[in-house]
């Protein structure tokens, strides 16, 4: 391994399974235009190389929520240009200008017919209004049974809901949650609604005219969101209508189409952020951003080969680039630095040729997933950069302990964000992640282990409680938040971790009496705010619509 100029530290190579083959990293470049030509690699480079859970108006170290699982789980799919050669068949039709692409999605991959490769669909003339949603929320009989049977020391279920929506035969996507005061909104299929954090009366219910098909993770610091729909109910419609939306009033604000057009770019996955007052719509070969407060473009497609494909949230914007063209046989991508105000590169960090950038960890400090190859054999690298995007260190496990980080490919949701992965939190010298679970005493268990971001090694582990998992959420000051997950047994909780490690601080136990429900949610995200854990599933399906309304989605505990 190649390390930056200076002393050079004697650490182990990091075990396959864990963190992959050692990564070599170079020191970035910096541009000499903005959306001019990117200066050439040098011949010979230098030596060396937005989780859930966050607190409104104060953006998280950790990246984001609830792609690309680690440790050899499924990769990214942002492979953009080979995503087009590797997953669809594009038939032409000579003479007929009439294609067929393999697509996925609710259609289960049938052939989908199109004019041209720029032609949109139809729209639907006056699409029917979205199903009703339940407007009563569980706080009476079913609450007050769970908490009954809770124990001192436990927090009660503050409140549930039901779905109450019908969705669509393979389910739907639940979008967010986005905390805005004592507002917890989130989308879904034709609605986005905002609950009051309290006492889960429903504030405001928008009905969309087409389902949602991606959304930031972070809104605005003042309230403010833009999700994109697609442009119209065929199933064979693209994610191209971006609406902003106040989240304190739940008031539509502008709404525009973006034009997508080419097989690229129509069949490339939509990946969004918001900074500032600016929101990105990241896809391949032709991302662009609007100014959230009024809709005004503030940049669209770089000159030159290297074009970003998907930007974080928070108040720090990074972008992941790649500049790859048909006739190479591996990736070449980048971590850049942008500007919010102009959507330019500030700095630039460029990744070993045949890595690729799969997550953004955490904004500030910056921590990066890398992935090579494909699935289990593939390999896996955290590397983290300094503020200027030069290399700082790369994480070694230095133990035969596998790793685990939810992102959104694992929940098989859409939208896939840069930022979107939870069970990570970062400060400014130390970056913790979770350990696989493992079976001790014929039940699952896990470490979190913190890393130190200067030199990479494992500084210490800390268990779960017995028979249960624990994942990082954010950070609090020099402590860790941990999400406990609940079993069906036991209930599960919100704890710290001190910057010494130990073992974990209760904050906030919830209710054994409750557990059987709280199991149910399965891979739900979580938002701690307030002395309130509140629970949301981040998808809703079931064999059939009366058991589809019933589904539970949101769950609140409280002191």
């Amino acid at each position: 391994m190649t390390w930056p100029p200076g002393p050079q530290p004697q650490q182990p190579q990091p075990p396959q399974g864990e963190f992959g083959a050692p990564f070599e990293p170079v020191e970035p470049m910096r541009p000499t235009q903005g959306y001019g030509p990117q200066a050439p690699p040098p011949a010979q480079p230098q030596p060396g190389p937005y989780g859930y859970g966050y607190a409104p108006q104060q953006p998280p170290h950790s990246a984001g929520p609830p792609a690309g699982g680690p440790g050899g789980r499924t990769p990214s799919r942002r492979r953009r240009t080979a995503f087009v050669a590797a997953v669809i068949a594009v038939v032409l039709v000579a003479g007929g200008g009439v294609w067929f692409a393999v697509r996925g999605g609710d259609d289960g991959g049938k052939p989908a017919a199109h004019g041209s490769a720029d032609a949109k669909p139809p729209a639907a003339s006056q699409p029917a209004p979205p199903a009703e949603e339940a407007d009563a929320v569980d706080t009476s009989a079913p609450v007050g049974k769970l908490n009954a049977g809770r124990k001192p020391g436990e927090a009660k279920v503050l409140w549930m809901r039901d779905n109450g929506i019908d969705v669509p035969r393979l389910g739907a996507d639940v979008y967010g949650p986005w905390l805005t005061g004592d507002t917890l909104a989130k989308g879904m299929y034709r609605t986005v609604s905002g609950y009051s954090a309290a006492d889960g009366t429903r504030k405001w219910k928008l009905d969309l005219p087409a389902p949602l098909c991606a959304a930031p993770t972070l809104p605005t610091t003042d309230g403010k969101t833009v999700v994109a729909l697609n442009d119209s109910m065929a199933s064979d419609a693209d994610c191209a209508v971006l609406q902003m939306i106040d989240l304190t009033t739940g008031k539509a604000g502008w709404k525009k189409t973006v034009e997508r057009k080419g097989v690229v770019d129509l069949l490339s996955d939509v990946a969004m952020g918001i900074s500032g007052d600016l929101v990105t719509f990241g896809r391949a070969g032709n991302s662009v951003g609007y100014r959230v407060s009024d809709g005004t473009e503030v940049f669209g497609k770089r000159e030159g080969l290297c074009q970003p494909f998907a930007f974080t949230s928070g108040p720090r914007l990074i972008a992941a680039t790649n500049c790859r063209t048909d006739a190479d046989t591996q990736d070449k991508e980048r971590v850049e630095g942008i500007d919010p105000a102009t959507g330019k590169p500030k700095w630039t960090y460029r990744v070993k040729t045949g890595w690729r950038v799969a997550q953004v960890y955490s904004t500030d400090p910056l921590v990066i997933s890398l992935k090579k190859g494909v699935g289990e054999s593939g390999a896996w690298a955290i590397v983290t950069l300094r503020d200027n995007g030069t290399y700082r260190s790369q994480m070694i496990g230095g133990t035969n302990e596998n790793y685990a980080v939810t992102c959104d490919v694992d929940l098989a949701v859409s939208g896939r964000n840069l930022d979107g992965c939870s069970g990570v939190a970062a400060d400014d010298d130390t970056f913790y992640l979770a350990t696989k679970p493992v079976t001790v005493d014929s039940a699952l268990t896990n470490k979190v282990v913190a890393f130190d971001l200067n030199t990479g090694k494992a500084k210490w582990r800390a268990a779960a409680p017995a028979g249960q998992i624990m994942q990082p959420l954010r950070m609090d000051g020099r402590n860790v938040i941990v999400r406990v997950e609940g079993t069906y047994r036991k209930g599960g909780a919100v704890a710290t971790l001190a910057p010494t490690g130990g073992a974990p601080t209760m904050l906030l136990r919830h209710p054994a009496s409750a557990s059987k429900v709280e199991s149910s949610f399965g891979d739900a995200r979580l938002v701690y705010a307030d002395g309130r854990s509140i629970l949301v599933c981040a998808r809703v399906s079931a064999i059939n619509d009366k058991e589809e309304k019933k589904v539970k989605t949101v769950m609140a505990f409280g002191p």
